[in-house]
C-alpha cells in the first residue's frame, strides 16, 4: 500500500487523503458496470492508498451506496472516511413498466422525491446507512441544490428555504451530537457557494464546475470567501466529466454535453503546451488541482480498475516548472492560480 498524503477538511478535525475516489460511475452512471468490475475498482483504489470515498443515494438509485458499503464493510471502520449526501428520499418505483432510471442506465428501480427538511435529511441518512450496512458516515453533503437541477430561481429559493428553516436543524444536530464530522455542499456551478455561505455554516464545498485546467472562475470570488471562513474544497468533475483526459477528440464532454468549439480549441492549446514538456495532459490536470492549498482532495471517479491506477500513476509523475509558466505566459491559465 502507498501512503498517499492527507489533508485536513475544514475545522472538522477529519483529514483525508488528498486522492479519493467518486463513486458515480459504480452506480451504472451512462454504462452498466458489472459487479465484478465495481468491486474491481473499489478494491484498486484501497490498494494503492485511497481512504477517501465519496458516494450518493441518487448514484444509481442506492446502487452506489451498495456496492461501495459491501466494500468498505470488510475494512475497519477507523481506516477511512466515507461521504455520503443528503437532498433526496428514495422509495420503490410505482410502475416498473415505465421506470425511467435517467443517466444511471443500471439503476436500481427506485424513484427519488427532492427534500431538504428535517425529516427529509434523517430519513435519507438512515436510508444511505442500511444501504451502505454501516453504523455511521463520516460527512454529509448536501447534494445538487442549486441551478443545474433545478433551473429557476424560484425552485432554487424554495429548496434553499426549506433547508434553512428545517434541514438545517438536521445537519447541525448530526454534526453537534458526533454521529458526523462534517457538513458539505455539493455546487454544480458559479454562484451557489456565496449563497449558502448567507444561509448556514458549512465545513467544505463539493465543487463539480468552476475549478479545472480549463476554467478557474471559482478563484475570483467563490475561493477567497472559503479561504477567510477555513472552508475546505474536495474536487469532483476532475478532468470536467470527459475532455481533460481525452483530449480535444471528436465529441469529447464537457460537463456532460458535447464540448463547444471554444472549448475544444482551448483544450488543444493546454495540450500541446503539455506535449512540449512531455506531460500528458490528465497529468497536468490532476496535480494542477492539488496545488491549491484550499483543496483537501480530489475524487475522479472509475470504470476499471486499470483508471484508478493510472490516476495514481499520473499523480506520482514530476511536471517541469515551465509547463506552468507556459500556460500563464499563453493566457491559458489564470496568473493567480497556484501551481505546483
Amino acid at each position: 500500500m502507498n501512503n498517499i498524503p492527507q489533508r485536513g477538511v475544514g475545522s472538522t478535525g477529519t483529514s483525508v487523503t488528498e486522492f479519493g475516489l467518486g463513486t458515480a460511475p459504480l452506480g451504472d452512471l451512462f454504462e452498466v458496470l458489472e459487479e465484478g468490475a465495481a468491486q474491481g475498482v473499489l478494491q484498486a483504489a484501497w490498494d494503492v492508498g485511497v481512504r477517501f470515498y465519496d458516494t450518493s443515494p441518487f448514484y444509481g438509485n442506492g446502487k452506489s451506496e451498495h456496492r461501495v458499503g459491501h466494500f468498505l464493510r470488510q475494512k475497519q471502520r477507523d481506516e477511512y472516511v466515507l461521504s455520503t449526501k443528503v437532498g433526496r428520499v428514495f422509495r420503490p418505483a410505482h410502475d416498473l413498466a415505465t421506470f425511467d432510471p435517467g443517466p444511471f442506465i443500471g439503476a436500481l428501480p427506485f424513484e427519488f422525491s427532492v427534500d431538504y427538511s428535517y425529516d427529509g435529511i434523517m430519513r435519507s441518512y438512515e436510508d444511505s446507512l442500511q444501504r451502505l450496512g454501516l453504523p455511521a458516515a463520516d460527512l454529509l453533503v448536501i447534494h445538487d441544490l442549486d441551478f443545474y437541477f433545478y433551473e429557476t430561481e424560484a425552485r432554487v429559493n424554495a429548496y434553499l428555504n426549506q433547508l434553512f428553516t428545517s434541514g438545517w436543524r438536521a445537519l447541525d444536530e448530526l454534526r453537534s451530537h458526533g454521529l458526523i464530522k462534517g457538513v458539505g455542499a455539493g455546487i454544480n456551478e458559479l454562484g451557489m457557494i456565496p449563497r449558502f455561505l448567507d444561509l448556514v455554516e458549512l465545513d467544505f464545498f463539493l465543487v463539480a464546475y468552476g475549478y479545472n485546467l480549463l476554467t478557474q472562475e471559482m478563484l475570483e470570488e467563490e475561493f477567497p470567501l472559503c479561504e477567510q471562513r477555513g472552508i475546505s474544497v474536495v474536487i469532483g468533475a476532475v478532468f470536467a466529466s470527459g475532455i481533460l483526459a481525452t483530449g480535444a477528440v471528436p465529441g469529447a464532454m464537457y460537463f456532460y454535453a458535447p464540448a463547444s468549439q471554444e472549448m475544444m480549441e482551448r483544450t488543444e492549446r493546454i495540450e500541446q503546451v503539455c506535449q512540449r514538456h512531455q506531460t500528458p495532459l490528465p497529468c497536468a490536470a490532476l496535480q494542477f488541482l492539488l496545488a491549491n492549498p484550499i483543496v483537501s482532495a480530489i475524487i475522479p471517479g472509475a470504470m476499471e480498475a486499470a483508471h484508478v491506477q493510472a490516476n495514481y500513476d499520473l499523480l506520482q509523475r514530476p511536471i517541469p516548472a515551465d509547463l506552468w509558466n507556459e500556460l500563464k505566459a499563453e493566457g491559458l491559465l489564470r496568473e493567480d492560480a497556484p501551481t505546483p
